[in-house]
């Protein structure tokens, strides 16, 4: 793959953020760390986020905000309680969980409130609902690698980071 000095799909990106909601509170941020990495156009970040980082540049700084349907998107009705048995123990409302569908696709579920014998589960992001407004700096932006293509997600900021590939990535 060839490099040009804007973003395009495959291009491994690494940026720094600050995520706040409508009210001005910062909820989450990579300033305290090194930046984030992800692979343009795999679905490594909300659709909002990725569309306005299409074409841009290392060392572009702007604003995006991304409303709930390219974000987390709406909440949904919680799931039937779930017995507390079946569920692993110590689980505590707003903690997140990983099942496995009957196709064996698997997929993120939030606790809502553990209550004496079960539990209230969603499948609805704890962001879902809400418009995100990120801070937004483009660092820097590299060729990803084949591995990283197949995989379709970065493997650290040099594409050399190592991680398990026991879990499966058909869930982006």
């Amino acid at each position: 793959m060839t490099l040009s000095d804007s973003i395009q799909e495959g291009h491994v990106v690494l940026f720094h953020y600050t995520l706040s909601n409508s009210e001005g509170e910062v909820l989450d941020s990579s300033r305290d760390g090194g930046p984030m990495p992800y692979l343009h156009g795999f679905g490594n970040i909300v659709p909002g986020l990725e569309r306005q980082m299409a074409g841009r540049s290392p060392g572009d700084r702007f604003d995006a905000i991304v409303p709930p349907e390219e974000g987390y998107g709406l909440p949904s009705d919680p799931l039937p309680p779930i017995p507390l048995d079946e569920l692993p123990p110590g689980i505590e409302a707003g903690m997140s969980l990983m099942a496995e569908t009957e196709d064996g696709q698997h997929v993120p579920i939030f606790v809502l409130e553990v209550r004496e014998t079960d539990a209230l589960l969603t499948t609805s992001h704890p962001l879902a609902g809400e418009t995100l407004h990120f801070d937004i700096e483009i660092m820097s932006l590299r060729a990803s690698t084949e591995e990283e293509l197949e995989h379709g997600h970065p493997h650290g900021p040099d594409g050399m980071g190592g991680h398990d590939h026991s879990h499966d990535h058909d869930d982006h």
